[in-house]
């Protein structure tokens, strides 16, 4: 883990707390799938960092209908851009704000809900 780099540690925290709010929303079943630093840059390797972090929520009955209604205008209200990525599979809405940004991922079939978040890369001191 890299450490002393403020500004990914604001931006991790951050993110991270919006995810899990966001996940919240979905129930409370959430598992984390990722969390960590990966190298941004794999032409410069260790200059460039951003950090994922993602849950999946496999309990989430009207997934579709929450994402519309409660977790859209949520952020939106919170300033988070939103871009539509859906495709014939699932439900895709991409949030940015502030150089962060994440994506919603709902299953057009069955329950599941991937949520999975990266910050911007920052450069390593």
């Amino acid at each position: 883990m890299i450490t002393g780099n403020t500004e990914l540690d604001r931006l991790a925290e951050d993110l991270t707390a919006v995810i899990d709010g966001v996940a919240g929303t979905f129930g409370t079943s959430a598992e984390r799938t990722v969390d960590g630093e990966l190298d941004c840059d794999p032409t410069q390797p260790g200059r460039l960092f951003c950090r994922q972090y993602g849950l999946r929520v496999d309990d989430a009955s009207d997934a579709v209908r929450k994402l519309v209604d409660v977790v859209l205008p949520m952020l939106e209200g919170q300033g988070w851009r939103t871009r539509d990525r859906s495709n014939p599979r699932e439900l895709i809405a991409q949030f940015s704000r502030d150089g962060a940004d994440f994506n919603v991922h709902v299953s057009r079939v069955g329950d599941g809900v991937a949520i999975v978040g990266s910050t911007a890369c920052v450069p390593v001191p």
